[in-house]
């Protein structure tokens, strides 16, 4: 089974820039995709591929946010939201339910340059979804993916010194993704890439694509239970058409 999940930066903007195209060759049985800023009947008639059961969560506020998972597999059941109305007008959270496993498309809120929104990122948001994910677990295991807007480790982002307390690397969002880890976690990157150099996203500003001046915030993590059934996981970062990249992961 190949599971992509990728931040379109806008669904709308990214069709006419080869989504399709890749979507045709890559061929997963399950695509997520994160940052859609459309509603569904935005892009009503679009020649997505056939044989996908779709579903939207889209934000309260117009083309913001939001979340889409396609999926070849028939779910059992399908959800959206942490069930907190302070954390679900934004789109951020589908949920799939599988036979054997729970899947959830995740788009983690940046704490934005100023850190205007660390306090609720960090205090709220992830503890609520950190207890939204181990009390779903408690009925299968769970593959969760998304842009979680957050660099691990040092080896997750071209220049640490540089970026301490900016968004997306302050030491409250990195302590709040260990803690995730932590519950039972695991990222699966990691169980095949080690070091630097690997990254999902790169700014617009000075040439940073090209250079490879990035950050790696794009995850599949699994519940420890499903470690043994990971075959694979990888970055894709000759796909273009977004400021992010697609990240992958196969099971067996």
């Amino acid at each position: 089974m190949k599971l992509i999940s990728w931040n379109v930066n806008g669904v709308r903007s990214i069709l006419n820039k080869g989504l399709l195209d890749f979507w045709k060759s890559a061929k997963p049985d399950i695509l997520c995709l994160q940052e859609t800023k459309a509603r569904p009947e935005q892009i009503e008639g679009a020649p997505w591929p056939g044989g996908f059961d779709a579903h939207w969560n889209s934000a309260e506020k117009p083309g913001y946010a939001g979340t889409a998972t396609f999926s070849k597999i028939k779910p059992v059941g399908v959800a959206s939201g942490l069930g907190e109305d302070e954390h679900d007008r934004e789109g951020r959270i589908l949920i799939h339910e599988y036979p054997d496993f729970f899947l959830v498309n995740t788009y983690t809120p940046n704490s934005q340059r100023a850190l205007t929104r660390l306090a609720y990122r960090t205090n709220s948001w992830e503890p609520a979804f950190r207890a939204f994910l181990k009390k779903l677990e408690k009925k299968k295991p769970l593959v969760v993916c998304g842009d979680l807007n957050v660099a691990h480790t040092e080896d997750d982002l071209a220049n640490p010194k540089a970026n301490r307390r900016n968004a997306g690397f302050t030491d409250e969002e990195r302590g709040q993704f260990q803690a995730l880890l932590d519950a039972g976690f695991t990222d699966t990157f990691r169980l095949f890439t080690q070091g630097n150099g690997h990254y999902t996203w790169w700014s617009y500003m000075n040439n940073s694509r090209p250079r490879n001046i990035g950050w790696r915030i794009d995850y599949f993590l699994v519940s420890n239970a499903l470690v043994p059934r990971v075959k694979s996981a990888r970055i894709l970062p000759q796909i273009q058409g977004s400021d992010h990249c697609p990240v992958e992961l196969v099971l067996r």
